[in-house]
């Protein structure tokens, strides 16, 4: 390999309707280390490793790989030319094997007389070799659409492995794993580095960065700002160079005040045996209410019966000092409760729809003239105040959701909700796989919510996010509320306390 870098982007260019996504972006990539790409959403990172990994075509530019320039003409032809990508969106083939998932187009085949077939023995055993290199004992024959996400993540991750790629992208992809995941996942990054592979990755994690990568680039508005090596630099040092400012707190000041309790859940237990049980917990006005607890612990299981999806055995939900009986998420809908799934891309947004359908979608009742016929100017005029109110960074109301950012998605998927003017907002895993300004922006509309006398639930993983915007947290492990904290006994070590409180 000619020159010190394993890779180099120089002068990339690529504009879509109405935007420039990359002007003029280099990136330099030493063999053997793992080089960080951040910035806010919006920035243009993934953008500018779909043009690398052959999905997009850029306008400008040239690629130079192993000292050569190369052209990559899809993502087939990077796979070969030795460069792997693990997205931030999964493309799971759910009622497929992990094993056909992992080897999806390229199965080991064999010859069964004048004909060609795969190998099926061989595709289970390579599997089941490569998921105990990476350390992820899963069964290869299992269907992958009986994982969690964080293992569909895992098995991703061990996918391009197995392409023993000289440059691997990672693209957030510690946005859906656990604690004991990315610490796996961060052997695997090292096992690699030691052979000599490039990572490039992707994360708004600061503490992952700094503790995982050796050089850092820093992406703003679609062009490049710098690179530094990630020794020299500290998490505001990153903050600044990302949104151009200095972000003297993480967390908006917090002046809402808690009203008159709203909905009270008195020993709701789910329909299914190892879910949540004998829950009880009270939600103010005006209140942001926090739900930690493990992965497990049954926090999303129970938003969503709350929410009408899943079925409850027995208990009872008092709305408004009345009971409530929300078999479906209409009625829940119609009783002014809204739900941000923790899943944007599989259960939040419709990727095929434009932004303005995205936004009217859960209120189009109230857009409809003489019962049979869309008001579409007022849906326009709703997607633009939004737009306006909650800065949607988007070329048109018209453009397809899919190809906004994932910080954008999100502000998409909350004007829905304000839209339809709910009293309760459950927010599940907010602001998963945003960057710190565009999380800044979404506490902000959290919090005037509930300064407006709106209700929200936050369920998050981050335990300072838990910490820094709940007024009270209840903490959940293994389907049971074991605890609740509040000012100044809503400290890390009291959360997780609860949190590991097992039967």
């Amino acid at each position: 390999m000619a020159g010190e870098y394993m890779l180099e982007l120089r002068g990339i260019c690529k504009s879509f309707p109405g935007v420039k996504a990359l002007d003029n972006v280099s990136l330099k990539v030493r063999p053997g280390t793992v080089h960080a790409l951040m910035g806010e959403n919006g920035a243009g990172k993934s953008t500018l490793m779909k043009c690398l990994f052959g999905i997009y075509k850029m306008d400008a530019g040239e690629i130079i790989y192993q000292g050569q320039k190369v052209t990559i003409v899809n993502a087939d032809d990077a796979l070969h030319k030795g460069i792997a990508m693990v997205h931030q969106e999964l493309q799971p083939i759910p009622e497929r094997s992990i094993a056909e998932n992992i080897f999806c187009g390229r199965y080991p085949m064999k010859k069964v007389g004048p004909f060609s077939v795969v190998d099926h023995k061989k595709m289970y055993e390579d599997a089941d070799r490569l998921l105990k290199e990476v350390r992820m004992p899963y069964d290869p024959k299992a269907k992958l659409g009986t994982l969690s996400i964080s293992q569909m993540q895992s098995v991703e991750i061990a996918k391009a492995v197995s392409m023993d790629a000289k440059v691997v992208i990672m693209d957030e992809p510690t946005s859906s794993l656990t604690d004991n995941e990315v610490e796996a996942l961060f052997r695997i990054i090292n096992d690699l580095r030691d052979k000599g592979v490039s990572i490039i990755y992707i994360s708004h994690k600061m503490d992952e960065i700094l503790r995982i990568s050796d050089d850092v680039t820093i992406m703003r508005d679609g062009q490049y700002v710098g690179t530094w090596e990630a020794k020299d630099l500290t998490t505001d040092m990153i903050i600044a160079k990302m949104v151009g400012r200095e972000l003297t707190n993480v967390y908006p000041p917090k002046d809402n005040v808690p009203g008159e309790v709203i909905l009270e859940v008195k020993d709701l237990t789910s329909i299914l045996p190892k879910s949540f049980k004998n829950v009880n917990l009270t939600l103010r006005k005006g209140e942001i209410l926090g739900l930690g607890g493990l992965v497990g612990a049954q926090r999303t299981e129970l938003m969503e019966a709350i929410f009408g999806i899943r079925h409850i055995a027995s208990g009872e939900i008092i709305y408004k000092g009345k009971p409530l009986k929300i078999k479906r998420p209409q009625d829940a809908i119609r009783n002014g409760i809204g739900l941000i799934t923790e899943d944007r891309r599989g259960t939040g947004i419709f990727g095929v729809l434009s932004i303005a359908d995205n936004v009217g979608i859960a209120s189009l009742d109230k857009y409809v003239d003489m019962g049979v016929k869309l008001n579409l100017k007022k849906i326009e005029k709703l997607v633009q105040e939004n737009v306006a109110k909650l800065s949607i960074k988007t070329p048109s109301s018209k453009t397809l959701i899919q190809s906004l950012s994932g910080g954008n998605q999100q502000k998409v998927i909350i004007s829905r909700w304000l839209a339809n003017d709910p009293d309760i907002l459950i927010m599940d895993e907010p602001t998963r796989g945003i960057d710190v300004g565009a999380k800044y922006e979404i506490y902000q509309i959290m919090i005037e919510l509930a300064k407006q006398g709106k209700a929200i639930v936050m369920i998050s993983s981050e335990m300072a996010e838990l910490i820094g915007m709940s007024d009270r947290i209840v903490v959940m492990c293994d389907g049971r509320v074991t605890g609740e904290v509040a000012g100044e006994e809503a400290t890390q070590e009291n959360i997780m306390h609860y949190a590991t409180q097992f039967n």
